[in-house]
């Protein structure tokens, strides 16, 4: 019996509206993708199938703050159940993790399209974000139990290691590239059942779920992406790899493409992020 690919793509749209003026609808329909997953649509639910139109799926959660945050799944097939939010009243997660559950010819596929919190060092931005991050422990550690095919991509506002960011050493300091946010990837990474100790020193049982880009690309820097719009950071290359595909390791066992869809020149872009594809051969 062969595999059927199943496409995959995240992007943060930085506003979906924006988005599309700047062209990302022609981007949607050429992008050959079976599901798409948003980050910070910034937009309600009626704008947003006004502007995704006719021939897709659409689950969307919105921020509770307007034009803030908001996630959503857009595919071709329709989803068998969805669920949206992360832990408990205490965490804010409104618009920041929507999963979609998906029958890909006969195998079952859970998809998660997460936006997390950016931070601030000593604010309570920073607080929500180690909130979050706490919650998502939780949570990735039922799917991995759960079903054997889950992906959980994203904008994660962290760089894990020291390849995953162009000035890493200027940002030891600032929220994306602390300690304490990093240690939580160690864990997320980490083999299931065994105790990780993370970068900051605290330990604890490791959940198991592939890095797909760092695990296709090898240890090179990068692949970028995310580039500030201020000053030559595209041009330069100057990026960050906070978005990912965190797969089980069944399903990250199917990859047979992983692709940063950066953008030819920066006056093409429609985004400061680029899409993160990756083909699952299921």
């Amino acid at each position: 019996m062969s595999a059927n690919p199943l496409r995959v793509i995240s992007v943060n749209v930085n506003g979906i509206r924006a988005a599309y003026r700047k062209g990302m609808g022609e981007w949607l329909e050429n992008s050959g993708a079976d599901i798409v997953a948003l980050q910070e649509v910034r937009a309600g639910d009626a704008d947003v199938h006004k502007l995704v139109g006719e021939g897709w799926h659409i689950l969307h959660d919105e921020a509770a703050a307007k034009g803030r945050a908001g996630v959503a799944l857009l595919s071709r097939i329709a989803p068998v159940a969805s669920r949206a939010g992360l832990g408990g009243e205490e965490t804010d997660s409104t618009g920041r993790w929507l999963e979609g559950d998906y029958d890909w010819h006969g195998t079952p596929v859970t998809v998660v399209s997460t936006y997390v919190h950016s931070g601030e060092v000593d604010t309570p931005r920073q607080v929500s974000k180690y909130a979050f991050l706490e919650a998502m422990l939780v949570r990735l550690a039922e799917l991995s139990t759960q079903t054997s095919h889950a992906v959980v991509v994203g904008d994660l506002n962290v760089g894990h290691r020291e390849l995953d960011i162009k000035n890493w050493k200027g940002n030891q300091k600032n929220a994306g590239f602390l300690p304490q946010e990093r240690s939580y990837f160690d864990r997320f990474f980490g083999a299931a059942g065994t105790e990780v100790t993370g970068v900051d020193g605290v330990t604890g049982p490791g959940i198991g779920l592939v890095d797909v880009g760092r695990a296709f690309a090898g240890e090179v820097p990068g692949p970028y992406t995310w580039w500030s719009y201020r000053g030559q950071a595209f041009d330069n290359d100057a990026g960050w790899r906070i978005d990912y595909h965190m797969a089980t390791p069944a399903l990250a066992a199917t990859v047979t493409s992983y692709a940063v869809e950066r953008a030819a020149a920066y006056d093409e872009r429609w985004s400061d992020h680029a899409p993160v594809t990756v083909v699952y051969a299921l």
